[in-house]
């Protein structure tokens, strides 16, 4: 935490994008939720699709964010 809050002191930092824009992107089926009872629930993602959840992450990181959210 302190690291974070030296380098918050010097200088403004970056957070990720918008996560659920960027899954909706992916067009996932209800299969890729885990079944119809949890469609569209994009916080189980990283259940039943760890990699587009990382994927996501990755592009965040390397757009040059500092700092990535939980997708939950």
């Amino acid at each position: 935490m302190s690291q974070f809050l030296d380098t918050l002191a010097e200088r403004v930092l970056i957070y990720d994008g918008a996560m659920g824009t960027n899954i909706q992107n992916y067009q996932l089926s209800a299969e890729d939720y885990g079944g119809q009872s949890t469609e569209g629930c994009n916080e189980y993602l990283v259940l039943t699709k760890p990699g587009v959840i990382e994927e996501i992450h990755t592009g965040f990181l390397e757009a040059g964010c500092d700092v990535i959210e939980t997708d939950s």
